[in-house]
């Protein structure tokens, strides 16, 4: 029997991010142009490590609560 199996993503697009994080996409493109998220480019698409996402959430919750 096989079970399938649950993975979590090393990394997303910034369409996902958008989805995960409940940003708009312009606006994650904007955070990644001004340096405040980082992404990378694999063949044609603009990827986002889950683990900066994450960071960059933090980094932003952390602003908030001033």
């Amino acid at each position: 029997m096989h079970q399938a199996e649950h993975f979590t993503p090393l990394s997303v697009s910034v369409e996902d991010a958008a989805r995960i994080v409940g940003h708009s996409r312009s606006g994650i493109y904007e955070l990644i142009a001004a340096g405040d998220l980082k992404a990378f480019k694999l063949g044609r698409r603009r990827l986002i490590l889950m683990s900066e996402l994450k960071a960059w959430i933090e980094r932003a919750a952390k602003a908030g609560t001033r």
